[in-house]
């Protein structure tokens, strides 16, 4: 099991690694609206999450998560998203980082 607690009980992630990043930017067109590319992670060489979009939004860039296409609600149910506040800013920033990086 790992240990997610620093010394100073700030979250580390010394257990899931972002090991690897692809991006996949489109061209722009007014088809695709707000979404920039689409991005795929691998957290310690064992587990891929496919299905993330780079989205232009009101307050800048963001990444999205996979919705689930079958749901029927008023909200969106997406299949994966990470829990912690922190977890989510290191997965969006790995992403954006290269994205920026492939749009260069």
């Amino acid at each position: 099991m790992c240990n997610n607690i620093t010394r100073d009980n700030s979250p580390a992630f010394d257990c899931l690694a972002i090991t690897n990043v692809q991006v996949f930017p489109f061209k722009e067109g007014a088809a695709l609206g707000h979404m920039k590319a689409l991005a795929t992670i691998i957290i310690n060489d064992q587990i891929q999450i496919r299905g993330l979009r780079v989205m232009d939004g009101e307050n800048g860039l963001f990444v999205s998560y996979p919705n689930d296409p079958f749901y029927k609600g008023d909200d969106f149910r997406t299949f994966v998203s990470p829990i912690t506040r922190q977890l989510r800013e290191h997965i969006e920033n790995c992403v954006l980082e290269k994205y920026q990086a492939a749009i260069a």
